[in-house]
């Protein structure tokens, strides 16, 4: 009798497990999006004269949210083996899937790395020699925030991000075919390391990309904020992913709602914690009131941006607090698909807050570019995910914890 053949390993349900022909069109829908919305894009940035500031703002905002899809899947999926959970089992191939995205945000990112590299100056303030040749505070940081180091980070994250991906993927992969239950227990001995790595380079790639967008200030806290949208993020999109899946047939046995339930819970206690990270940063810096600390909100208190931060707080989480508190939403999959919806939009209005007062202090702007970068990154980065995840299944089918996974009932 084979591994395969072995009446104890777990036996996945009737399901359709495999995207076939519709992995091709979605593949090509992605590139044909990117490549033409990105090139436009490209062409209008230089049309406007402003040295190509308006578009490496928008390209970093569609960046940054799109790279904290993968980063939140991956976050998903090294937990899951790290406290060797049951109830994702079987929604983990599908954020394993999502972190397939790291090799096109990898060359998506070269667009930022390499104009710094050739000295660039529309993006970064950093970037400007006479003004840090000026500036103390920009002197005495010139020896981190250059251009050289700043590529060699991003080069170490990606390599770590990649590395950590593949290494994971490949051995649920291997499972499906051999059923060893070794593979989990090397992958859950792995985890540990995998998460300290994460963090670091997670928290690490929010400073570099989006704080140092301001070079004056500074938040220890900073990249946990980041984080905590990635952590949302992920819930959001295996929601989403798991209803449209089901929707076409595929997975309708294998995700229930009671996993539904668990992905609500954990969307919301996330917008919890997002709530709590954002209002410590900001009530220590208010506390103090040091003017090197408050450079950073000080254009979203006093300016037309303070209406996009009033937002966020009703938005980001007021509204989902109370809406997805209930149970029978979070049980519904319909509603929470439109939540997930909704709180992907508002994330992304968080890090629009983030990135563009950099580029408009005094206004709030909002500028076709911006979608069009958002559209083009995201479908480069569905290309990308649907490329390096290969006809692979859609469903861990040889984990040892998919039956307990399968019958799992929220207590």
């Amino acid at each position: 009798m084979t591994s395969n053949d072995s009446p104890l390993a777990p036996k996945a349900p009737p399901d359709k497990l495999l995207l076939g022909p519709a992995a091709a069109r979605l593949k090509g829908l992605g590139l044909t999006a990117g490549v033409v919305c990105l090139v436009i894009a490209i062409v209008w940035g230089v049309a406007l004269g402003d040295d190509m500031r308006r578009f490496f703002h928008s390209y970093l905002f569609a960046f940054t949210y799109f790279l904290s899809f993968a980063l939140g899947a991956l976050f998903y999926v090294i937990i899951h083996h790290l406290v060797g959970a049951t109830w994702s089992v079987t929604s983990r191939r599908l954020a394993e899937i999502v972190t397939g995205a790291f090799p096109a945000l990898f060359v998506i990112m070269l667009g930022l790395a390499v104009p710094l590299l050739l000295g660039s100056k529309s993006l970064y303030l950093w970037m400007d020699h006479d003004v840090v040749a000026s500036d103390h505070i920009l002197h005495a940081k010139a020896g981190y925030l250059n251009a050289p180091f700043f590529a060699i980070r991003m080069l170490i994250y990606f390599a770590v991000w990649i590395g950590l991906s593949r290494y994971f993927m490949k051995g649920s992969v291997d499972q499906d075919q051999s059923g060893d239950p070794a593979i989990s227990q090397r992958l859950r001995a792995r985890s540990g390391p995998a998460t300290i790595a994460y963090a670091l380079t997670t928290a690490w790639a929010g400073f570099d990309l989006l704080m140092s967008l301001y070079p004056h200030w500074f938040s220890t806290i900073f990249g946990v904020y980041y984080f905590a949208g990635c952590a949302i993020s992920v819930y959001c999109i295996l929601a989403l992913m798991s209803f449209a899946l089901q929707r076409s047939g595929r997975l309708v046995s294998a995700i229930s709602v009671e996993h539904y339930h668990d992905m609500g819970k954990m969307a919301n206690a996330f917008t919890l914690f997002w709530a709590y990270i954002g209002f410590s940063q900001f009530m220590l810096i208010w506390a103090a009131n040091i003017p090197e600390e408050s450079t950073f909100f000080r254009p979203r208190m006093f300016t037309e941006w303070k209406w996009m931060s009033l937002a966020l707080i009703l938005l980001h989480f007021v509204v989902p607090f109370v809406g997805m508190m209930s149970r029978h939403v979070k049980r519904n999959p319909p509603f929470l698909a439109a939540w997930a919806v909704y709180m992907l939009m508002v994330h992304a209005l968080d890090l629009f807050w983030i990135v563009m007062p950099a580029y408009s202090p005094d206004k709030m702007v909002v500028h076709p570019m911006d979608f069009l970068c958002l559209v083009g990154v995201g479908g480069l980065c569905l290309f990308g995910a649907l490329a390096a995840a290969g006809n692979v299944k859609l469903l861990a089918v040889r984990d040892p914890r998919l039956e307990a996974s399968l019958r799992f009932v929220n207590q």
